[in-house]
């Protein structure tokens, strides 16, 4: 049996039994004549739309022939599926969370994002975030595969911003975010004259909040908030190694509200990009 959900770790829970099945060369017909069911159901649970059971999820992955680190990472997602709010604190929790952020980006209508410290991953240049990752694989002692692995799921999500129908972006960025040098200075320009390029699109708006406006509701710290057609709202907080998922409805309200009030003492799209191509010019030529 399954339910309709559209909580981060149902999306992550598709998203993996998606890509399990796929690396082992199997298709979703083939994959539902072994499990007896209707294609259209399996469709349905890898994309989201609904959540297998406990039992339904252990039967898929003992025909794929998934490893016993695999199947039970998949199981504790399957196990919790429907809880709205998810947790993860150390390294191994962060490739799930980021295979949940990843489906909460393909459906959301709108997203919102602000980042006191970095260019918002959406926005951010192959260049770019490669300069993020390899400065947290000197940290995790990652090997050169894992960081290329990483940053290429990076710049796939860029995607989102380009499709035939593409996800509305709200990109509210600090003022501190466009100085700090992340990498060498061809890099910051290369990045900052992308945030202009990509402003063009009607999808998406870029505002930036200034130096010295004093405590705002963005000061605690960056946070996304998406938002779907068919599925409550979703905040997501992500740190070097923890991070969070969130739909309680009290928070919602809050971070709804910090985003309008970020948004008012933020610059308009016109004043942000003029500052942005000022700081290429002064800080980054």
């Amino acid at each position: 049996m399954a339910t309709a959900t559209g909580s981060p770790r149902a999306r992550a829970l598709s998203a993996a039994l998606r890509e399990a099945r796929k690396e082992r060369g199997i298709s979703t017909r083939e994959l539902a004549h072994r499990l007896s069911i209707d294609q259209s159901h399996l469709s349905r649970i890898e994309t989201g739309k609904r959540v297998p059971s406990i039992e339904t999820t252990a039967m898929i992955l003992a025909i794929l022939r998934t490893s016993r680190e695999e199947r039970e990472r998949i199981l504790d997602l399957a196990r919790n599926a429907s809880e709205p709010n998810w947790l993860t604190v150390g390294i191994p929790g962060i490739p799930l969370q980021l295979a949940g952020a990843w489906e909460c980006e393909r459906a959301a209508s709108d997203i919102a994002a602000w980042h006191p410290c970095l260019i918002p991953g959406l926005l951010q240049t192959t260049d770019y975030a490669r300069a993020i990752v390899v400065g947290s694989a000197r940290l995790d002692k990652l090997p050169q595969h894992e960081i290329e692995s990483r940053v290429m799921v990076k710049v796939a999500r860029r995607e989102v911003l380009t499709s035939r129908n593409p996800v509305r972006f709200n990109a509210l960025i600090a003022e501190f975010a466009l100085r700090e040098p992340i990498g060498p200075s061809g890099v910051m320009a290369e990045q900052l004259r992308h945030l202009i390029k990509i402003s063009e699109q009607s999808n998406v708006v870029i505002r930036v909040v200034p130096q010295r406006v004093g405590w705002h509701p963005g000061s605690p710290g960056p946070f996304v908030f998406y938002e779907f057609k068919d599925a409550p709202p979703v905040v997501h907080f992500e740190h070097h190694s923890s991070g969070a998922f969130d739909q309680d409805e009290d928070d919602i309200k809050a971070y709804r509200k910090a985003v309008a009030e970020i948004g008012k003492i933020a610059l308009c799209q016109s004043e942000a990009i003029e500052l942005i191509a000022r700081i290429i010019v002064d800080e980054w030529s």
